[in-house]
């Protein structure tokens, strides 16, 4: 059932304009993006907009824009177009009520007038008796004076799709072979009562018409494919489908609690990591590591890396899980392997209103520059950037009461005296001199320089952590930092 030897590979990215991107789609348009790239194939982006009362411009919107931001390129689709285009489906109506019409009349499909409350009433009952309680195929070969019947009680009957009787089987490209038996797929809806046709219709009829050779998608939708293929021999018969793609199903991304990662759990937006500064490469390292593995003992890769090896049957078909701190390291390791060039410039929407609690006027490039580096080495998201550099452009530090309670012991006082003395006569253009002085002011108290220097990081940042200590003394300059000692020494005397 896969796509003849040699036909050019065309995988689909279909998402429906519902809510946020979460990252469980994001993985999905990774796996095939990085499938297609692999094999100099297409990539279809296609938008699955059929549902008017859940499908919305905005999320449409957000949707190209996180294909942008993540640096996913497409062959056909929105904005690109193509041969097969409208890739909105909301543009597409025709295409389908012209493909239901010849299913009805070659009588692969047909008319169903049974009411919710006589189905509900079946399938209750087959549950009771022990068999199985899907459709129980009532209206497939209605009377014609049944229909009319039904028709003067004025129903308005859906379209299902009549299932072969015969057991499907196919081979998963993550999962193997698989069979479904007869009674386990019974025919199914593929237009609605008011004529909107349903996902069951439009997806396979464009991925037939959109000649598409792989599909790749999540393992929630594996109980549709025997549904699927048996649709596609229909259209094949019918001359709308050249051939049935191949299907992979990828495993699901579990989140707390070891529950499938739900598009409404907030660790799950894809928003919320580029507010707080993920990097796009950092992110995708991660998501490709659901499911997938560049070698055994190598986490940190490039996309382009993941591309020349990627192939879906390496996909592990075990659900995995979505460790955010790992993630998060992951995302660290691709900050530290930009250009510093490249780190300052992404840092830049953490560095000015809203995100800054600085005047504008008070930003000093020359000073940001001079940090930049030992930023590098310290961020896992660039967000933090900000806690890590404020006390530079702020007239004052913020301070962390927790870490001046840990930094400020007994005899703190006379030691930042001593440090002042030291750092007042230290060398300002040289970090290592003004180590030296706070290591001197130190072992004039009996203390390590690890001791000595945690007051003097607290009066001059706030905190007890950050950037290296003696290399942020040397940017701030001598003038402020004694200032802030100044104010360090007069809050513990008033204490």
């Amino acid at each position: 059932m896969a796509s003849a030897p040699g036909s050019p590979v065309r995988v689909r990215f279909c998402p429906s304009p519902t809510g946020n991107p979460h990252v469980g789609l994001v993985r999905t348009a990774l796996f095939n993006w990085a499938f297609a790239r692999h094999h100099q194939g297409t990539l279809v982006f296609r938008i699955e907009d059929t549902d008017a009362a859940r499908d919305s411009e905005e999320s449409y919107t957000q949707l190209l824009d996180a294909m942008r931001w993540l640096g996913f390129d497409w062959d056909e689709g929105p904005e690109v177009g193509g041969p097969h285009a409208p890739y909105r489906q909301s543009q597409r109506m025709d295409i389908y009520k012209d493909v239901a019409d010849k299913l009805l009349a070659t009588g692969h499909a047909y008319r169903c007038y049974c009411s919710q409350e006589e189905l509900d009433s079946r399938r209750e009952a087959a549950r009771a008796a022990g068999r199985p309680s899907g459709y129980d195929g009532h209206c497939r070969d209605l009377s014609d004076a049944e229909v009319e019947g039904y028709k003067a009680e004025g129903r308005a009957p859906i379209v299902r799709f009549r299932m072969p009787d015969e057991a499907i089987t196919f081979t998963d490209l993550v999962r193997g072979e698989i069979t479904y038996l007869p009674e386990n797929v019974p025919d199914y809806g593929i237009v609605r009562a008011n004529g909107a046709p349903l996902y069951t219709l439009v997806n396979p009829v464009d991925d037939a018409l959109m000649e598409i050779t792989h599909v790749l998608r999540g393992e929630d939708l594996l109980s549709s494919t025997p549904r699927q293929i048996a649709l596609y021999k229909a259209l094949t018969e019918l001359g709308i489908a050249k051939e049935i793609p191949a299907f992979g199903h990828l495993p699901y991304v579990m989140g707390e609690g070891n529950k499938k990662l739900s598009k409404r759990d907030p660790q799950s937006s894809l928003n919320l990591y580029r507010e707080r500064g993920f990097l796009p490469e950092g992110l995708l390292n991660y998501l490709s590591l659901l499911g997938w593995s560049l070698s055994a003992d190598q986490d940190i890769f490039t996309i382009d890396e993941m591309v020349a090896a990627f192939d879906v049957s390496d996909v592990q078909p075990n659900p995995a899980r979505f460790d955010l701190k790992k993630c998060e390291a992951i995302n660290g390791d691709h900050i530290r392997l930009l250009p510093v060039k490249d780190f300052t410039e992404r840092c830049r929407p953490w560095l000015k209103a809203p995100a800054a609690p600085w005047a504008p006027e008070d930003f000093d490039e020359a000073k940001w520059q001079a940090v930049a580096p030992h930023a590098q080495t310290r961020l896992k998201v660039l967000s933090e950037i900000t806690d890590n550099v404020d006390f530079l452009f702020l007239p004052e530090p913020v301070l962390d009461e927790a870490s001046w309670a840990k930094a400020m012991k007994e005899g703190s006082d006379a030691l930042l005296t001593t440090a002042r003395e030291k750092l007042d006569a230290a060398d300002w253009t040289s970090p290592e001199s003004l180590k030296e002085a706070v290591l001197a002011a130190g072992e004039a108290h009996g203390l390590k320089l690890g001791k000595a220097q945690a007051p003097v990081r607290v009066a001059v940042t706030g905190r007890t952590v950050g950037l290296p200590l003696f290399e942020s003394l040397e940017v701030l300059g001598k003038e402020k930092t004694l200032a802030r000692i100044d104010t360090a020494l007069a809050r513990l005397a008033a204490a």
